[in-house]
């Protein structure tokens, strides 16, 4: 069962690299205003090419840089796993808050996901860092409100405490169905790379 002290390694870790990542794509956005035909770092051809995310409508879905919002977002997130490595006891509308931007934030990246995927047709490798952090950040957050919800009956209360003792499992699978996707997305480009 994922322990508090698991979360707020999450926190701080997950935050940190989400930071790093969303502040990277932010100087890069900066580059390509200043010069329209700046090449991003983390452009490598047409599918690995942060250019084509940065360029597009996605990227700036609700009339802001998504990358203002990710380091804003990150920033709360390391915050919090700052706050509670030092031990402090937090309320319940800290957990709320936390759920509420965590969810948030898993929606929206997945969103991110199947724009990037079916639409752009574009990887941007800073995106997928945020990915993949922010994924953990909400399933591990979700997990230490479950028992916050005092699930009623044998049945509920079996099934809150069978996800609890399956968290890797269900993270895995989680991290292996968007591999698959982007498996299937750009098949025909992977196997170019293949010798």
């Amino acid at each position: 069962m994922p322990t508090d002290r698991l979360l707020t390694w999450i926190y701080l870790l997950g935050g940190a690299v989400g930071l790093a990542a969303s502040a990277a794509l932010l100087l890069e956005q900066f580059a390509l205003l200043a010069e329209p035909d700046y090449i991003a770092a983390c452009t490598f051809d047409q599918v690995l090419s942060c250019n084509s995310v940065m360029e597009s409508s996605q990227a700036a879905a609700f009339g802001i840089p998504n990358t203002l919002i990710g380091v804003t977002a990150f920033s709360v997130v390391l915050t919090a796993g700052v706050v509670l490595h030092s031990g402090f006891a937090a309320p319940r509308w800290f957990w709320t808050g936390l759920q509420l931007g965590s969810t948030f934030g898993v929606l929206f990246v997945h969103w991110l996901i199947y724009q990037s995927l079916y639409t752009i047709q574009a990887l941007c490798p800073y995106c997928m860092v945020v990915w993949a952090v922010t994924i953990p950040i909400f399933w591990y957050t979700t997990l230490h409100n479950l028992p916050l919800l005092r699930p009623r009956g044998h049945l509920a209360h079996g099934l809150v405490f069978g996800v609890l003792r399956r968290h890797l499992t269900v993270l895995a699978a989680w991290y292996l169905a968007v591999a698959a996707l982007v498996l299937h997305a750009f098949g025909d480009y992977w196997a170019t790379l293949l010798p």
